[in-house]
């Protein structure tokens, strides 16, 4: 299987990025796929594994390559981000999977988990790259990371479909929050499609930790992600908007 990691450079900092890469010519879509916030670990390069699987090239890039190795704790790094140099790291990543052989550089969705999920909402409203969206669980949606809007002020701007996922258990974003979201989606007439699971809380895709996980719903909702994206990825078609939340 071609999975490997390399490195690229961004603002004079390298940064590592775990790649899935075809074999064959294609062209093949591309996915971004942002981490949650304990970064690039186990169930981050599983998703890359499947996606590349399923035939497209996955690149997720390690948003935590300004910060020191030795700081402690997923908070302390999420503390540190800013959305000016997310956004410089995504869009570095995007440029990177254009140029690798074999990607369709016309069809490149973007998807995130926890943090990842916030990143994706954020890139969405701020890159006509990305032809298809798949937010999980994203937090802190109304919160800007440095100066500038939060993801949720740039709603407006929103640039493709999008397909979200949430537990009714979560409070990060919370059920409340979700509705927010949605409705403000809504009024700006965005595609999108938001899947709700009772008995689920946050992270519920997250097998490594067994407190959180949930299997059900992590099958459905990896189920109907893929859908999305082989939809709006793979093959031609308008988008009809589904039920919301």
């Amino acid at each position: 299987m071609a999975v490997r990691w390399d490195t690229i450079n961004v603002d004079g900092q390298p940064m590592k990025i775990y790649l899935g890469l075809q074999d064959s010519p294609g062209p093949h879509p591309g996915v971004v796929v942002i981490h949650h916030g304990p970064g690039l670990d186990g169930q981050i390069q599983d998703v890359v594994h499947r996606l590349f699987r399923k035939g497209y090239v996955a690149a997720a890039p390690d948003l935590f390559h300004r910060q020191p190795a030795e700081l402690p704790g997923n908070a302390a790094r999420t503390s540190l981000l800013r959305d000016k140099e997310i956004i410089a790291d995504v869009n570095a990543t995007v440029v990177y999977l254009k140029g690798l052989r074999g990607t369709n550089a016309d069809q490149i969705g973007i998807t995130g988990f926890c943090m990842g999920g916030r990143v994706t909402y954020l890139m969405v409203a701020n890159s006509s790259d990305f032809k298809a969206a798949a937010v999980f669980y994203g937090g802190n949606m109304m919160v800007a990371l440095g100066e500038g809007p939060s993801p949720f002020e740039l709603t407006s701007k929103v640039s493709c479909p999008l397909i979200g996922f949430f537990g009714e258990e979560d409070q990060n974003p919370s059920p409340v929050d979700v509705k927010k979201i949605d409705a403000e989606l809504t009024k700006y007439d965005k595609p999108h499609e938001f899947h709700s699971y009772s008995g689920a809380g946050h992270a519920f895709q997250n097998f490594l930790d067994a407190n959180r996980y949930r299997e059900t719903a992590a099958k459905d909702s990896w189920a109907k992600f893929l859908a999305f994206f082989d939809q709006h990825l793979k093959a031609a078609g308008p988008f009809h908007r589904k039920g919301s939340v």
